[in-house]
């Protein structure tokens, strides 16, 4: 079992993670993705019990700021056309003064192997690509957009007793 107590905070990609991978797209250009309710409501109890949550991705979508907003995610947190996304991790665990060793990632593509290498915990879903997986301390059983988000988050949370929840705290921030 990995050492789950350590993890002070959470990254993860987007596309392929919080999303089965799939993206529409109108004829404007917009882009548009499917996020499991579930995955989401883990990020709701990882902020409100104070973790700090970065979002590190290579989509440029304003829709994806907005999605973890409502998550509690800060936008100086949410790190769109990420091209170097160590540098972004980086970046993430010096402005909350954690070490990335301290951190869980969540990946599934090549872009992700670098911060997969260099947190505390590094995670992909069922459907990573292979090169993803090998770098990986644990390959969930949940594809992305379908659950590895809630199981890696609900994890971390009860192995440090604080996946908890408190209905009057939980309304008056969401």
């Amino acid at each position: 079992m990995q050492d789950f107590k350590r993890i002070k905070a959470f990254a993860f990609d987007v596309d392929g993670v919080f999303t089965d991978g799939g993206v529409l797209c109108d004829t404007a250009g917009e882009l548009y993705r499917t996020f499991d309710a579930k995955d989401g409501f883990a990020i709701r109890m990882a902020t409100m019990h104070g973790y700090p949550v970065a979002i590190i991705t290579g989509g440029r979508s304003k829709s994806i700021t907005a999605r973890f907003s409502t998550c509690g995610v800060p936008e100086a947190d949410v790190y769109l056309k990420s091209r170097v996304k160590a540098d972004d991790l980086q970046d993430f665990c010096n402005r909350h003064g954690i070490g990335a060793d301290e951190v869980m990632f969540i990946g599934d593509d090549l872009p992700d192997i670098e911060p997969l290498e260099l947190c505390g915990l590094a995670i992909c879903p069922a459907d990573a690509v292979e090169e993803v997986k090998a770098v990986c301390d644990i390959v969930s059983p949940f594809p992305g957009g379908k659950g590895c988000i809630r199981k890696a988050v609900e994890d971390v949370m009860k192995a440090q007793d604080t996946w908890t929840f408190d209905s009057a705290r939980y309304k008056k921030l969401f």
